[in-house]
């Protein structure tokens, strides 16, 4: 999955096409996410009185329903980028204080480049 919780995405496709939000939650076994804002659905709760003060209050909900991976884009400056990955080499420390070499795995945007 290349997209992260907090990333700015664009809805691509669906009823809330271009639509723009923050990742609230990564679902990763059903290859969805939860964004900000979009794909809000309506619940409505019955009132629970068990325990005393800590049931619930019944009404109507409105919340943020899971959408498909593929329907979202990650948004990078002005317009949307596919995300890509680069091997970068790095000095590490260790716990003695000697150092080595390694690679860190990084997330570029394809359009441009950068890293993200």
């Amino acid at each position: 999955m290349n997209i992260k919780k907090g990333d700015t995405v664009k809805v691509i496709a669906g009823k809330d096409k271009g639509a723009e939000g923050k990742v609230i939650q990564v679902l990763r076994e059903e290859q969805r996410v939860i964004v900000e804002g979009v794909n809000r659905i309506k619940r409505h709760t019955k009132v629970v009185n068990q325990g005393g003060r800590a049931g619930t209050t019944g009404g109507i909900i409105t919340a943020e329903a899971p959408i498909h991976i593929s329907n979202v884009m990650l948004v990078d400056g002005d317009g949307v980028t596919r995300i890509g990955f680069r091997r970068d080499e790095v000095t590490k420390r260790r716990p003695d204080g000697s150092t080595y070499q390694a690679e860190r795995s990084v997330r570029i945007s394809r359009k441009t480049g950068k890293e993200i």
